[in-house]
C-alpha cells in the first residue's frame, strides 16, 4: 500500500545515527544520503520494497511531530521487537506507553514496543504471530 514514509528532523545527523541503529535491528542498511532540489539533506533507508525517510522540512519551519500519528514497522519475531525497542532507546529514542510485549484484543495477539525518535515521532515496533492454519 505505500511507497514510502517520511519524517522531518531538526538535527539530521542525531537522526542518522538513531534510525542507522533502530533499522538496522530491522535488516535495512545505512542511511543513503540526499539533498534535494530545494537544497535541503535528507536520509532514506530502503528494506524488502518500501523507502523510509527523514528530511530537513522543505518549507524552513522546525520539524513537529504527528499529533496522533504513528509509524509501525513489521518485525519477524518478539526478539526482534525487543532489538528494535532496545536499540531506540539505547540511540536517543524514549521508550512509551506501556514495557514491550504481547497485546491481546479485537485485532488478534501482537508483540508490541512503542518508541518516540529523537524529534518526538512516534514509532511502534510490531509482530503479529501467524495464525494456525484451519485443518
Amino acid at each position: 500500500m505505500f511507497n514510502h514514509i517520511m519524517v522531518g528532523s531538526n538535527d539530521l545527523e542525531r537522526s542518522r545515527r538513531f534510525y542507522d541503529a533502530v533499522l538496522a535491528t530491522l535488516g535495512a542498511g545505512e542511511a543513503m544520503p540526499h539533498r534535494a532540489d530545494s537544497g535541503h539533506n535528507r536520509l532514506f533507508y530502503r528494506h524488502n520494497g518500501s523507502t523510509f525517510g527523514v528530511s530537513e522540512p522543505i518549507n524552513g519551519e522546525p520539524a513537529t511531530f504527528a499529533n496522533g500519528g504513528t509509524i509501525g514497522f513489521r518485525c519477524d519475531s518478539p526478539a526482534q521487537v525487543i532489538a528494535f525497542h532496545a536499540a531506540a532507546v539505547a540511540n536517543g529514542g524514549t521508550s512509551i506507553e506501556t514495557p514491550p510485549g504481547l497485546r491481546t484484543g479485537s485485532l488478534g495477539p501482537m508483540y508490541l514496543a512503542y518508541v518516540r525518535d529523537p524529534d518526538g515521532n512516534k514509532l511502534c515496533a510490531v509482530h503479529r504471530p501467524a495464525k494456525p492454519k484451519e485443518k
